[in-house]
C-alpha cells in the first residue's frame, strides 16, 4: 500500500472554506484531542478541498468539521476509553453542535472519498505507527510478512517504495 502524500495545500477557491473548518477543528483539538491530530485534520479538511468537485461546497462548516474529526478518530480509535486522547462520539457531536445522523454521515463520507479505515497506516497518528501492524504487513514472495522481522535490505527497498513510513532500526537510534 502506497502512501498518501499529505499536504496542506489547497486551491484558492477553497481557501476561505478550509480556513473556516480548520479554525473550528484547531480550536476543538487544542481543548479536547492533541497537536498529532489537529495535523491529520488539517490535511485530510485539504485534501477534500482539492477533490473535484470538492464535497465541502455543500453542507455546513461545523457537520464538516465534525465529520472529518469523527472519520480520523474512527481510524485512530478516538472512542476507545483505553486510547489518550478519547472522547465519547456522541460527546464530539455535542461539541459541534451537531446530531448524530448527520455526524456519522459527513464521517461516512470523509471515510469513502479518502478512502480511510480503521488503522488506516496512512491516516494513523504518527505516535501510534509503531504499534499498527497494519503499517509493517507486507507481501513478500506472496506471504503476508512483518517487515520489521525481515532484513534490513527488505526493509529500505520496502521504505523507497513507500510501503513503509520508516526503517524501524532508524527510528530507534533517533
Amino acid at each position: 500500500m502506497a502512501q498518501v502524500k499529505k499536504s496542506e495545500n489547497v486551491p484558492k477557491s477553497m481557501q476561505e472554506k478550509y480556513r473556516s473548518i480548520i479554525e473550528i477543528t484547531d480550536n476543538f483539538s487544542a481543548t479536547s484531542l492533541n497537536k498529532e491530530y489537529a495535523q491529520l485534520i488539517r490535511y485530510a479538511t485539504a485534501a477534500l478541498c482539492r477533490k473535484r468537485p470538492s464535497p465541502l461546497m455543500k453542507g455546513k462548516i461545523n457537520s464538516w468539521a465534525c465529520g472529518i474529526t469523527h472519520a480520523l478518530g474512527m481510524v485512530n480509535f478516538l472512542f476507545d476509553k483505553s486510547q489518550t486522547p478519547h472522547i465519547g462520539a456522541s460527546d464530539l457531536y455535542k461539541a459541534f453542535k451537531i446530531g448524530q445522523s448527520t455526524g456519522q454521515g459527513k464521517s461516512k463520507e470523509v471515510r469513502d472519498i479518502l478512502g480511510m479505515y480503521q488503522m488506516d497506516a496512512n491516516w494513523s497518528l504518527p505516535s501510534n505507527l509503531d504499534s499498527n501492524p497494519v503499517v509493517w504487513m507486507l507481501s513478500v514472495n506472496g506471504m503476508i510478512m512483518d517487515i520489521r522481522r525481515l532484513s534490513r535490505e527488505i526493509q529500505e527497498e520496502a521504505f523507497e517504495k513507500g510501503l513503509i513510513p520508516y526503517i524501524p532500526d532508524d527510528k530507534k537510534s533517533i
